[in-house]
């Protein structure tokens, strides 16, 4: 398994719109095979930053994921509404260890 926490700070002016396109994104990828988990996070102190945290299957899964439609659309309606680059940042998962625990969980 793979996560990805990534890190968004948008302009205030966009971040509504931002929000719309990310629950788009995020429910299409939700019903990828290889997608394990996508949380779309606000900060509770700056409602212009966010934290998305994703969970992969593996590398393909991830390959796979930035290869379809719904993420390229987000992509490019999102990059011009960010104050600043996006930070991903990619972790290994040590508990739960196994992918069965996360396909169970609610």
């Amino acid at each position: 398994m793979i996560v990805y926490a990534v890190e968004i700070h948008v302009k205030p002016e966009n971040r509504q719109d931002f929000i719309e396109a990310s629950k788009e994104n995020a429910a299409a990828t939700i019903g990828e095979p290889g997608n394990l988990r996508f949380d779309i996070n606000q900060q509770a102190d700056d409602p212009d930053c966010f934290m998305f945290y994703e969970v992969y299957r593996d590398a393909a899964a991830i390959d796979a994921h930035k290869a379809t439609a719904h993420y390229a659309k987000w992509r490019d309606a999102v990059a011009p509404w960010m104050a600043q680059p996006r930070n991903g940042v990619k972790h290994e998962p040590l508990f739960p260890e196994s992918e069965e625990s996360w396909e169970t969980r609610v």
